[in-house]
């Protein structure tokens, strides 16, 4: 009985030790703990064109995926024209294609034609020119008067220069349309193909679309509104990454090192901690910040410890108090 009341007597007392020292072990082998809250990267989202809003999508608290469209405006406008822009690219191309085929056959034939006929013009004036002067020399200037000679004088020189004037415009159709000419075509091609890619991009602007996934804070503005690119429209947060934004003290910054493990905690959930890791270190001290209020530390130059935080059932929220545990 007294062994037995012996062996219990020392249990107790080695209890009560065990006790003691998880309480009072040093900090060190405790590990390092630091408190802060709770980060996440944060959108505004604005239209790129100014115009009625006609509709929204979301509401606050949704979760939106990258690409959801979250709203519209009016976009009438803009869709007129581009179909105007459309319609004169369409010209453009034509007149384009025009100058690249170049003459049809019809109006080759047709210069030919005018060719042959101010030629025979040509041919029948110089001929009439011809046997007046024959007549007159044989009769000794009796038969025609010199005025009747210049009239058919002056006739085959008309004939000659609308054989002139034709048989150059044949050359030109033949040659077909000057380099510059085409190239000036096919810069107003470019110019009206430019112009209506820019209304389809300014078309596409009139949705507002998701950048990331997230889940949406605040919704700034309704349908009915006029919006323009300084107005937001909706406030995003940025579910991954997240991270607590701590404070180590001078002294304890030999303790934490990037990559590190690290256990995060909150007051809602003190038994269910999330693991992380430690991410940046600031290199430049700063005066505590006045959310931190220990005695210790309240007036003392600390380093920014940024603790990411693998969060996949989303208990963090932004601002939430969270305690870091580094072993």
């Amino acid at each position: 009985m007294k062994k037995r009341l012996l062996v219990g007597a020392l249990l107790v007392a080695g209890g009560a030790a065990l006790a003691w020292y998880w309480t009072h072990k040093p900090a060190a082998q405790q590990g390092l703990v630091l408190y802060g809250n709770v980060e996440l990267r944060q959108v505004s989202l604005a239209f790129n064109g100014t115009e009625r809003i006609v509709r929204l999508n979301v509401q606050e608290g949704e979760r939106v995926r990258a690409g959801q469209v979250l709203g519209e405006l009016d976009s009438l406008t803009l869709a007129l024209e581009l179909r105007q822009a459309e319609a004169q690219l369409a010209v453009r191309r034509q007149t384009l294609q025009r100058l690249k085929n170049g003459a049809r056959p019809e109006e080759v034939a047709q210069a030919r034609a005018n060719v042959n006929s101010a030629q025979a013009e040509a041919d029948n004036a110089r001929q009439q020119l011809a046997r007046l002067k024959g007549a007159n020399s044989e009769t000794g200037g009796h038969a025609v008067s010199e005025l009747e000679i210049d009239a058919a004088d002056a006739r085959l020189r008309v004939a000659r220069a609308r054989l002139d004037n034709v048989g150059k415009a044949l050359e030109l159709i033949l040659a077909g349309p000057r380099k510059e000419e085409r190239g000036e075509a096919q810069a107003q091609v470019e110019a009206a193909a430019a112009q209506a890619e820019l209304l389809r991009h300014r078309l596409a602007d009139t949705k507002l679309k998701a950048p990331v996934d997230a889940v949406v804070r605040s919704r700034l503005l309704e349908p009915g509104d006029m919006a323009n690119p300084q107005k937001p429209v909706f406030a995003l947060a940025i579910s991954d990454p997240k991270w607590v934004r701590a404070y180590v003290a001078e002294a304890d910054l030999g303790k934490v090192k990037p990559g590190a493990a690290a256990r995060v905690t909150t007051d809602g959930a003190p038994d269910a901690p999330l693991a992380g890791r430690i991410g940046a270190i600031s290199s430049v001290a700063e005066f505590t910040p006045k959310t931190v209020q220990t005695e210790e530390i309240r007036t003392s130059l600390v380093y920014e410890v940024r603790v990411l935080v693998d969060d996949p059932q989303e208990r963090l929220r932004l601002g939430m108090p969270a305690t870091v545990r580094i072993p």
